[in-house]
């Protein structure tokens, strides 16, 4: 599996490309990390990505879309437990797509905020993942989001969180990741 980093291109890329080269901090730090913050993914069913309300900023669910589609599908499983014949992924990978599903919902954020240079702390992330019944360990791969969020945003990425374990999850995803920020 690629990285959130190996799969988006670079601000570098983009800048010979024509587009616009990461104009906020935010965005630079993302480029700095390797990451293009992506267009917002369409919405899979009757909602909206992100709505304000007062000085917050609340996403819906983000599946880990890269360039529009999922790289995986299936529940998360160390391969040791469960007897599924069901398609799984590997702790490690899904931890890498928790981190794909934060780089959207930021991306959704900015669709209602304009600046994510306007974000003053992450508040609350909740993440979901895919569990084949056995699996127990949801805060690890939850971690992809929680630390890129932490390497992106220092100490105003520190947050509150939920890592919970799901049957299944919308086109069979093996994560998503909701966040709540708070802005000026």
């Amino acid at each position: 599996m690629s990285t959130p980093a190996e799969t988006t291109p670079s601000a570098e890329t983009n800048a010979s490309a024509g587009a616009e080269v990461p104009t906020s901090a935010v965005e630079q730090r993302l480029a700095e990390l390797g990451i293009t913050l992506p267009q917002v993914s369409p919405p899979v069913a009757a909602y909206v990505p992100a709505i304000v309300s007062g000085s917050h900023v609340y996403t819906s669910g983000q599946l880990p879309f890269i360039n529009g589609k999922l790289e995986a599908t299936g529940k998360v499983s160390t391969g040791d437990e469960g007897h599924s014949d069901e398609p799984t992924v590997a702790p490690e990978d899904a931890k890498q797509y928790a981190a794909v599903c934060a780089v959207n919902a930021l991306a959704a954020v900015k669709s209602v905020i304009g600046d994510l240079d306007r974000i003053t702390r992450i508040v609350k992330v909740v993440g979901f993942v895919s569990s084949d019944p056995s699996f127990t360990g949801q805060p690890a791969v939850i971690n992809g989001a929680s630390e890129l969020l932490g390497r992106v945003f220092g100490d105003a990425g520190q947050h509150a969180r939920s890592a919970v374990g799901v049957s299944v999850l919308p086109l069979d995803s093996p994560v998503e990741v909701e966040l709540i920020a708070e802005f000026s």
